[in-house]
């Protein structure tokens, strides 16, 4: 990365395991993708609720060449993230499908479907 690795945390106290995690998931996308130019991780816990516990919300924005990809978990109806670091698993998940994507649009491979070739 051009730039360091910004962390915030928001309704959640510093913690250092989760800002190893989040760094360790930031690098794994850093040799995915050599050009990234910065990332911004947002760790936010919501509101609380009494059943549920609280629910955590991960923002990661990430400025390569030509774009800026955002990908964020938030806990909605189906899919309460009550644990932190699923939530941060599955947000780098995302950015890690969107960075690879970007790759391939960058050189400029396209994907085929059996369809578009007259396949079955």
């Amino acid at each position: 990365m051009q730039l360091p690795l910004q962390i915030t945390f928001r309704n959640i106290e510093h913690s250092d395991a989760l800002e190893a995690k989040v760094r360790e998931r930031a690098e794994d996308l850093d040799h995915c993708y050599g050009r990234i130019m910065s990332c911004h991780v947002i760790v936010e816990a919501l509101h609380k609720h009494h059943r549920n516990g609280n629910q955590f919300h991960v923002r990661i924005d990430l400025t390569v060449p030509e774009a800026e990809l955002i990908a964020k978990r938030e806990p909605d109806e189906n899919h309460a993230y009550t644990d932190v670091y699923v939530a941060i698993r599955d947000a780098f998940d995302a950015m890690r499908r969107q960075v690879e994507d970007y790759a391939q649009r960058e050189r400029g491979e396209v994907k085929t479907h059996a369809g578009a070739m007259g396949l079955s």
